[in-house]
């Protein structure tokens, strides 16, 4: 069970972050801050699967696999936070979600470096979920599916 692992293991963080990509530079989508955050996991994720692949015949593939699907764990919890962000479901980052803070000079100074792009404010939905709404849904499956098949025994 574990090269059915390995493959989905490689395979999410690739496709999700291809998709990611596609977005940003044949769709024009700009990412927020965290958006970038969900895709330093899943990079790190394609990382330890390649190794757990090229070293398949040694002792490490076991926990390389199940470090990427810890990885793509991590970028799914982002996600869900991002999403919870875009949806009001508690604040984000101030620097980040369009709140400027401070009085006279400090205030001008803060909205000047503001970000473009709000953590806030999806870019982009299908049926009213946001990017960060599908990295949250693929990548906890996905990240589950790949530590129940990295944990498993073949027989």
């Amino acid at each position: 069970m574990l090269a059915p692992a390995r493959a989905l293991a490689l395979a999410l963080p690739a496709l999700l972050m291809a998709g990611a990509l596609g977005s940003q530079y044949i769709g024009g989508l700009v990412p927020c801050e965290l958006c970038m955050w969900q895709r330093w996991p899943h990079y790190a994720a394609i990382v330890a699967a390649l190794l757990a692949i090229l070293l398949a015949r040694t002792a490490l593939t076991r926990p390389l696999t199940i470090l990427a699907g810890l990885l793509i764990l991590a970028s799914g919890a982002i996600g869900v936070y991002h999403a919870g962000v875009e949806y009001r479901w508690w604040a984000g980052p101030s620097h980040c979600t369009g709140i400027a803070t401070g009085h006279g000079a400090d205030l001008m100074r803060a909205i000047l470096s503001a970000p473009i792009v709000q953590c806030d404010v999806p870019q982009w939905t299908l049926f009213h979920v946001s990017l960060a709404g599908f990295n949250a849904l693929f990548s906890l499956a996905g990240g589950l599916a790949v530590l129940a098949l990295a944990g498993a025994r073949s027989r």
